[in-house]
């Protein structure tokens, strides 16, 4: 199977931004959904400059293991990611950001 899909997608990620497993699968209606992006992402290769540390897990938690987890951090801190213990703000250092929803009119209830 080729990943080249996700990897186009994780290529546009910005510098200072991260995106999750879950996002990338449901943007690409990839079929296994972020178990899948884990794999591509598991797959890609070296030298084409696609920066897989900026995909993190649910919630932003950092999820790869060792030896690469300390040089996800590492790298992740060059682009000005703050991270607390294990994880990211999310609210902070999501791609895309999250749209605010609209403040809806609320409906009278009628008896």
């Amino acid at each position: 199977m080729s990943w080249e899909r996700v990897y186009r997608l994780v290529k546009k990620i910005p510098r200072g931004r991260v995106t999750t497993y879950g996002e990338l699968a449901r943007a690409l209606r990839l079929r296994g959904g972020a178990r899948a992006a884990g794999y591509a992402m598991a797959a890609c290769p070296n030298g084409r400059g696609i920066p897989w540390h900026r995909v993190v897990g649910a919630g932003g938690r950092l999820i790869i293991r060792e030896p690469y987890a300390g040089l996800q951090r590492r790298l992740l801190e060059t682009e000005g990611v703050t991270i607390e213990g294990h994880r990211i703000d999310m609210q902070r250092y999501a791609w895309p950001k999250a749209k605010k929803k609209p403040a809806g009119r609320r409906r009278a209830k009628t008896s």
